[in-house]
């Protein structure tokens, strides 16, 4: 494994965003702190160059007349422009508006509405035209910028050239007069139901999340981060930030097809993800597995099988290690090397990851540090670490430095400390319900400590349901359970009011055809391959093997294939690909009332 030394703690107290570049630029300054590929080649920036284009937007935004506390929506894939105009706008004491590539032409209309949004910057012809659509009629936007060359439309470098030849020391007395506590960023939440809130975090949150952090994180200077969850989400955001305050170069990839060909090519140390692109990668690396015949194969499953018996916390004896030292020569180097071969640590937020997945990279020498959050908590509230002894599997770890967690009665968790937010922007009558007289931040997700210390998710507050017999279900751990078929891509149980619980489920039909491949089941469309009666037998024996260990209340009596996947375009899915359970009731009314 790469030899690695962790982060000091901060030798200097910061408090502002807006002092984490010139942070790096006096103690860790890279030729490569920001890199993207343009025409197929990697185009690198050094911290210097950073500073100078923030400075340049800073002034070019001062001299169309933007200031303190101005709001400017950033809309765009990952990409150095992004951190360019972000650091751009906090040197003046203004406010970012982050948000989603994906969203809709209503939802950019409401935003920029509600945030009074003065300008804007998106990256590319297709979001310009949806932006376009959006302000149509809309007074106080002042311009939108485009970071791709556009017939027509106002390129960002017309911002860069009005800075150009200004003196930047005219920004001190600006950077000076940004105080912690003033709102550094407004970021829309999605939700699963109604109109986006304005979560409004100050300098203070963001970077008290990375002072939280910090000592755990096991990268340095000398190491690379590839970068693809989106940085308009505030997972990313704050590991930016991060990042910048370690002096790591981060690198974005092209697109989130091309991701494996970008790990292969920059051999990060670090990288963040969601559950469900680890998912992904798991399943593909099953698929090649059952396409290997012989020797080759029972190899690749008996590696799997140690892989999934691992544990963090327990030794299991010599003969146990030993075999896995081979699987490890054998097996797991090759994953290793398909992620680039330099992997110390893998961040894993946004959604609870399944424990197999977890136990499985773990035993290949990848480490998955699983943590848990909101928006409205900057985000990070507990990470499981680097060091085995202090990562729970099936947990999201202990809170960081500074963070309070506590359980309260009704199983909900709250937290309290610098990273709760300052409330959601114009609504204060959202804010005191989220967050009590005592400070306390209520999450809305329902957990319990393990050993009293480390926390685990059991459920979301709203998502839990009662069946006709007064019993509670939990859906997201029987949906995880679910999931862990390699048949399965997305679940979703339902039964509200109902005798007893069921599900919706989509197959992973990539499986499902290596599967029909190895039984010489013919089919020709992915439609008629779920109603197949042999097919339907595979997928009632997963829902059993799902259902053990389940309370007889929790059990799936029923489900439902259904042949098209769930995807944020079709609304069925938040930006954070977590399932918007009101839409995709509506979407599959007749399925679900067929099962009760």
């Amino acid at each position: 494994m790469t030899e690695l030394t962790l982060t000091p703690a901060s030798t200097m107290n910061i408090t502002r965003a807006l002092d984490l570049l010139p942070y790096q630029l006096q103690h860790s300054p890279q030729p490569d702190f920001l890199a993207s590929k343009v025409n197929g080649q990697w185009v690198k920036y050094s911290t210097q160059e950073v500073q100078d284009i923030a400075n340049q937007v800073s002034l070019g935004l001062l001299k169309l007349g933007l200031g303190k506390d101005d709001k400017v929506a950033i809309i765009s894939l990952n990409r150095p422009e992004w951190v360019f105009v972000d650091f751009g706008i906090q040197q003046i004491g203004a406010i970012s508006v982050p948000m989603y590539p994906t969203i809709t032409v209503e939802d950019y209309r409401y935003i920029f509405n509600d945030a009074e949004v003065k300008a804007v910057f998106v990256s590319d012809s297709e979001l310009y035209n949806k932006v376009v659509a959006a302000t149509t009629g809309m007074e106080g936007i002042k311009e939108i910028y485009t970071f791709d060359e556009i017939h027509g439309a106002t390129h960002w470098k017309e911002v860069v050239a009005l800075g150009k030849g200004e003196d930047p020391a005219q920004l001190e007395p600006l950077k000076a007069a940004v105080n912690p506590d003033d709102t550094l960023t407004i970021i829309y939440t999605s939700g699963t139901t109604g109109n986006p809130k304005g979560v409004m975090l100050t300098h203070r949150n963001l970077v008290s999340n990375v002072t939280g952090t910090l000592p755990y994180v096991p990268v340095n200077k000398d190491h690379r981060a590839l970068s693809f969850l989106p940085l308009c989400h505030i997972f990313e955001r704050m590991l930016l930030y991060l990042y910048t305050r370690i002096g790591v170069s981060i690198y974005y990839a092209e697109s989130i097809e091309k991701v494996a060909d970008n790990l292969k090519e920059v051999q990060p140390h670090v990288f963040t993800t969601v559950p469900r692109l680890l998912e992904k990668v798991y399943d593909k690396i099953v698929a090649k597995g059952m396409e290997l015949t012989g020797v080759k194969r029972n190899l690749f499953f008996w590696a799997l099988e140690l892989g999934l018996k691992y544990d963090t916390r327990e030794n299991q004896g010599w003969w146990y290690n030993k075999q896995l030292e081979l699987a490890n020569k054998l097996i797991f180097s090759k994953w290793r090397e398909a992620l680039g071969g330099n992997v110390i640590a893998i961040v894993s937020g946004g959604a609870a990851l399944q424990p197999r997945l977890a136990r499985v990279f773990w035993s290949a020498n990848i480490r998955v540090m699983e943590g848990y959050g909101l928006t409205e908590t900057s985000p990070v509230i507990t990470v499981n670490r680097y060091e085995p002894e202090n990562n729970v599997i099936g947990t999201v770890g202990m809170a960081i430095d500074g963070v309070e967690v506590k359980i309260a009665e009704d199983g909900e968790i709250l937290t309290r400390g610098p990273h709760v937010m300052k409330g959601y922007y114009k609504r204060p009558d959202l804010t005191s319900e989220a967050i009590d007289a005592d400070g306390w931040f209520h999450t809305g997700d329902i957990g319990e400590m393990v050993e009293g210390k480390f926390l685990k998710i059991t459920d979301r507050k709203k998502e839990m349901f009662k069946t006709s017999g007064g019993k509670y279900v939990a859906p997201q751990p029987i949906e995880n359970k679910l999931k862990e078929s390699v048949v399965i891509e997305q679940a979703m149980v339902v039964g509200a009011g109902q005798k007893y619980a069921a599900a919706l489920i989509v197959p992973s039909f990539l499986g499902l055809q290596d599967w029909c491949q190895h039984k010489g089941i013919k089919y020709t469309s992915d439609a008629e391959m779920i109603k197949n009666p042999e097919i339907l037998d595979k997928y009632k024996r997963e829902v059993e093997k799902a259902n053990e260990g389940l309370a007889q209340y929790e059990t799936i009596k029923k489900f439902r294939l259904i042949p098209n996947m769930w995807t944020v375009e079709t609304g069925e899915l938040t930006p954070t690909l977590k399932v918007k359970r009101k839409n995709i009731t509506a979407n599959y009314q007749k399925e679900i009332d067929s099962m009760f």
